[in-house]
């Protein structure tokens, strides 16, 4: 039977604190363990065809493309000795992988250790939909400090309000705020804390669609902007801004095209007025009315990007795992790790 790679990739991402690159890794060790590859070119083959079918299928690649990347790195770099068996050289590869994941999954508690000396009693922090390492790192400083957060309500699909409940839950003064009121809220903020899909190796950042607005509005505002992010993250791919990011089409925010109109014929006014409206429904500039928000169709939602990218000149520091890095000192750090 053949290996489904991607569903092994779904099973893993059932446990919640399996992010997409760590997912992807664990899929690849999987498929190395059902491969019937007899060297190590065919093997090596079978993992990068494996790793663009699975970033394929994905509808959002990003973060996966990171993990799967570093992998197939990894494996290729590897080191054996030649009387090596082939067999024992594939069974240490995925030994290395699933050790690999089980550590990766402890860099979030180092991350929030880390940026901790940064968060001081009373800080007002903003954040942006909802992240796991920024969940750890805003629980850990709970422990020792006062702070409260404002969080964005995050678009469309509404992530923000899973980490109000997490960090109301758990004590934390906390404040939804709509996605059109950042700049209303950012002057009472002392920082901005984000986390991440990938660091790119411009030290940009790919997060949650309205990351980069945060950013913008931030570096206007002369507030500091920090971005978390384990190393298996750290993607090396070189987006010069968010169309060139692999989630980006042609559908994406594309205008519809204009409607036919026979000859002769006026375009309705797209509003129509209104007649023997009652007085209940008549609004005075200082008057509260009750209305139905209107909702975005599925078709809607689905022109508007997940992700987007973040200029690293709008980043103060990327927290991660291997320390507390300028952008330039991720561009570092991905060159010397993909180096060997």
């Amino acid at each position: 039977m053949t290996f489904d790679i991607y569903a092994a990739y779904r099973a893993h991402l059932t446990d919640d604190q399996m992010s997409p690159p760590l997912a992807g890794i664990l899929a690849l060790a999987e498929m190395i363990k059902n491969s019937d590859a007899g060297t190590m070119f065919e093997l090596t083959k079978e993992l990068k065809d494996a790793a663009e079918a699975l970033k394929k299928q994905a509808t959002n690649p990003i973060g996966l493309s990171a993990g799967c990347d570093l992998f197939v790195a990894f494996t290729t770099l590897f080191p054996h000795d030649s009387a090596q068996s082939f067999s024992d050289l594939r069974n240490q590869l995925v030994q290395h992988g699933e050790k690999y994941v089980e550590e990766a999954l402890t860099y979030r508690q180092k991350i929030a250790q880390l940026s901790l000396a940064f968060i001081k009693d009373d800080s007002i922090i903003l954040t942006h939909s909802y992240s796991r390492v920024v969940m750890q790192t805003l629980l850990h400083a709970h422990q020792t400090k006062r702070i409260s957060v404002y969080v964005t309500e995050a678009r469309p699909r509404g992530l923000g309000v899973k980490t109000y409940e997490n960090l109301t839950s758990a004590g934390i003064p906390c404040t939804i705020v709509l996605d059109s009121a950042v700049a209303y809220v950012m002057d009472k903020v002392d920082f901005c804390l984000v986390g991440s899909e990938a660091v790119v190796e411009s030290g940009g950042l790919i997060n949650a669609v309205g990351s980069n607005q945060i950013a913008v509005i931030a570096k206007a505002a002369n507030k500091p902007f920090y971005a978390l992010a384990e190393s298996y993250k750290f993607h090396r791919s070189f987006p010069l801004n968010t169309y060139d990011l692999p989630t980006h089409t042609e559908t994406t925010l594309a205008l519809p095209r204009p409607m036919q109109r026979p000859m002769g014929l006026t375009a309705r006014p797209s509003v129509m007025p209104r007649k023997n409206v009652p007085p209940s429904e008549t609004a005075t500039p200082n008057s509260v009315v009750d209305f139905t928000p209107t909702t975005m169709s599925i078709e809607q939602m689905s022109r508007n990007p997940q992700v987007d990218y973040t200029r690293p000149d709008l980043i103060s520091l990327v927290f991660s795992d291997v320390g507390s890095l300028t952008p330039e000192g991720v561009s570092q750090y991905l060159v010397g790790m993909f180096a060997g």
